[in-house]
């Protein structure tokens, strides 16, 4: 190490304005500890802890000491963003004086983050995307998107990176796929332009850093693949490590459609490659539309042939795609052989019927019947790719579930016969838990079913809202759930003036900082919400979470998990569905205490939380607020709250974040888009976060819904799908915006998609 690791630590929490805490300082010591151990380490750090301060100081320090950089991969990009933007400038800046230059540090993203020179230039076809339009549409599609083409042009002749997240205002991914390729269509060395490719130059610039910040599927790509993508490293931090196994399997699983072959074929055919591959196509689609909904616990024969055929057909046509002789690289026939690639490695994998892997049918309202196939546990590739190599630290605020790290680590592949060394270690939380907030389980109510929400339940909501004077963040385990929810309460409360918002009334970010603007405001929705909202204070001094977040029963890879562990003689149900409930109701009820004067009550109306034989583990999988059932001392206690309540805190205004290196020098290292953050910036809960943060670009975008400014033919179009039928899933894809978007429109305009084109987010 450069320099005393308690100096170092001192002098970055200084630089950043935070204070040192004790739980900060033993995480500090655990992962250099880790490291000149060579075991991997599992960290839990309550919210508070200052756990990005943590691990990057010892971080620097190895890689300064070593000459070798330390890869950082987390799961979102709103902590991204924190980290490179707003962490690593200030510990660079505080830690220089003492260990003799600044550190580096750069941000690594996939190749279709980037603009493609070779495209730009006209070596690669345009995307062809019409097909789905009718003809009106399609003109104003061209218009629009040679407008949003002809932008992208000129800033490419500026931009130092070519990174998509400093273009602001952004444009549509239709457009981006005109001037950008993917991994499996770039042309790599043979390309003309591979000098000036930005993403070479951001690559050859992260070999020279110190800190290398990446995200959960780049890292796992770069290790199962062997695409070396990420330099040599022997240390790597992996942040939000509660996410992984699902980041993991997420980039892992493949799919299939019957488009998908035809599209394929239709690009081979453009280089004068005949095939049998269209007539494959109609078969595949013949045999997904006659199979039922759900997993294959077996592939049946007409889905064997109609594979096979897929297989074959894609297999020639890769042989003659192959580039023959030494003719020059032609990006029309590189799109070509990815498309085939894609499509045979697809249906070659289902064939195999990989031991480990699931196969299941979907029906995609707008693509049709999808195959999709997915590994059943990542367990054992994690540990033979990922922690063999290197040493791993995992951290999260929630790892340790049910009292122990056993849960998580199994699903890393860290035990059982062969396991590598690891330690897991709560630094707990600067929190005072059973002084600042009650856990409350409404004991009374019945048992959750399936005919929806009962009004036992809503006179609950009513009375836990009315109490709390609002300041309500409502956890629903469904759409459904939430809007119903919101339609009673909008009725029961309306004469309270109490304004109750729904996921999908805006987009998410501008309901949240409505909802934290407001004392007398609520905010209901679904999973998106239990873990990616940040409001301390005032504002939100209730959460209300509505049963216990059990997978679906028909969820393929948990029922084929919890089947897996049940033949081995253990308890599927705990293993599988009590974790992923756990998982999720601690990162539900951890919405509610962001900062040490925090106050407030989680209200469970699930009575199974006291009542089921599995209610103890959940329970341990919480932080530890003080528990109750006791109706009448909650509510005194939220009234009580409300009476005594300070001023909401400040709400930042949405911000984008523009050109700035970040690895002292490297063209564009560290640049992207924090786009609308979901987080309230207050006297931080971070102590990496506490002073303001540096002076940002304000975004050029007006909103109509709080994001985007909706011209005149989109909302013809929002009319005309309407009146079609169409869902909400195939409208958003087709209009390239998020489905929160155009919900938001669509209720300003008046207009109501059938009740099956919701779309439960």
């Amino acid at each position: 190490m450069p320099a005393d690791l308690d100096a170092l630590l001192h002098a970055a929490v200084q630089g950043v304005g935070g204070t040192e805490r004790p739980g900060q300082v033993q995480m500090a010591h655990a992962v250099r500890d880790a490291v000149e151990r060579e075991e991997h380490l599992l960290v839990q750090a309550g919210t508070g802890t200052g756990k990005s301060l943590a691990y990057l100081v010892p971080a620097i320090a190895h890689a300064m000491a070593t000459g070798k950089p330390v890869v950082v991969a987390t799961a979102t990009l709103a902590l991204q963003a924190q980290i490179i933007d707003r962490d690593l400038p200030r510990i660079a800046d505080a830690l220089a004086p003492v260990v003799g230059r600044r550190p580096t540090f750069a941000l690594v993203k996939g190749r279709a983050n980037y603009l493609c020179q070779h495209k730009l230039q006209g070596g690669f076809p345009d995307e062809d995307e019409d097909s789905l339009l009718t003809v009106g549409q399609v003109d104003r599609e061209r218009s629009r998107l040679g407008d949003e083409v002809l932008r992208l042009r000129e800033w490419s002749e500026v931009t130092e990176s070519g990174d998509r997240d400093e273009l602001v205002p952004g444009v549509s991914n239709r457009a981006w796929r005109q001037v950008s390729v993917s991994a499996r269509e770039c042309l790599g060395q043979s390309c003309p332009q591979v000098g000036e490719c930005f993403v070479e130059v951001s690559r050859a610039a992260a070999h020279q850093v110190d800190v290398i910040v990446t995200n959960h599927s780049f890292m796992a790509i770069d290790a199962f693949e062997g695409r070396q993508m990420l330099p040599d490293h022997d240390l790597l931090i992996i942040d939000e490590g509660h996410e992984l196994t699902d980041r993991v399997t997420s980039t892992i699983t493949d799919e299939l459609t019957s488009a998908t072959i035809a599209g394929a074929a239709k690009r081979a055919a453009r280089m004068g490659e005949t095939s049998d591959l269209t007539e494959a196509a109609t078969a595949m689609q013949t045999v997904l539309d006659e199979l039922p909904e759900g997993r294959l616990t077996g592939l049946p024969d007409r889905l064997v042939l109609a594979l096979s055929s897929v297989r074959d057909a894609a297999r020639a046509l890769q042989t003659e795609l192959k580039p023959k002789g030494k003719e020059e690289a032609d990006g029309a026939r590189q799109v070509a052989r990815a498309a085939v690639e894609e499509v045979f490695d697809t249906a070659e994998r289902v064939l195999e019927e990989r031991e480990l892997d699931v196969a299941w049918v979907t029906q995609d309202r707008m693509r049709g019947a999808v195959l999709r196939v997915a590994p059943m546990s990542v367990a054992m590739l994690l540990r033979d790719k990922l922690f063999d190599e290197r040493t791993v630290v995992l951290t999260s605020a929630t790892l340790e579930l049910g009292g122990t790290f056993d849960s998580v680590a199994g699903t890393l592949g860290l035990t059982g016969r062969g396991g590598p060394a690891w330690n897991g270690l709560d630094v707990g939380s600067p929190f005072d838990y059973k002084q600042q907030a009650i856990a409350y389980v409404a004991k009374t109510l019945p048992p959750p079913g399936r005919d929806g929400t009962s009004d036992k339940v809503f006179d609950e909501i009513e009375a836990l809202v009315r109490a709390a004077g609002g300041r309500t963040l409502g956890l629903f385990s469904s759409r459904r759930a939430a809007e119903a929810a919101t339609e009673e309460m909008r009725s029961r409360l309306a004469d309270d003036a109490v304004t109750v918002l729904c996921q999908g009334d805006d987009q998410t970010p501008t309901l949240v900082r409505q909802f934290a603007s407001d004392t007398k405001t609520c905010l209901f929705g679904t999973m998106s919400l239990w873990q990616g909202v940040d409001v301390p204070g005032s504002a939100c001094q209730l959460v209300i979470i509505d049963r216990i977040p059990f997978p679906r029963p028909d969820d393929p890879l948990a029922s084929a998990r919890s089947e897996a562990i049940a033949r081995m003689g253990g308890n599927g149900f705990m293993q599988v569905s009590a974790t992923h409930a756990a998982l999720k109701l601690a990162q539900g009820a951890g919405r509610l205490v962001r900062r040490g004067q925090d106050r407030g009550v989680v209200a469970f109306l699930d009575s199974r939380m006291v009542s089921a034989r599995y209610a103890g583990f959940l329970q341990k999988s919480l932080p530890p607020f003080w528990p109750t059932t006791n109706t009448a001392m909650v509510l005194d206690a939220l009234r009580r709250l409300d009476q005594t309540a300070p001023d909401p805190l400040p709400v930042a205004e949405p911000a984008m974040r523009g050109t700035r290196g970040g690895s002292g020098g490297a063209k564009g290292a560290g640049s992207s888009t924090t786009g609308n953050s979901t987080t309230v910036a207050t006297d931080a809960q971070d102590a990496a976060a506490v002073a303001d943060p540096p002076p940002v670009a304000r975004s050029a975008r007006t909103a109509v819904t709080g994001g985007h400014a909706w011209t005149d033919d989109q909302d013809e179009e929002l009319r005309e799908g309407v009146e079609a039928g169409v869902d909400l899933v195939e409208l958003a894809d087709h209009l390239q915006l998020p489905p929160d978007a155009v919900t938001a429109r669509l209720n300003q305009l008046g207009l109501e998609l059938q009740p099956d084109g919701m779309l439960d987010l």
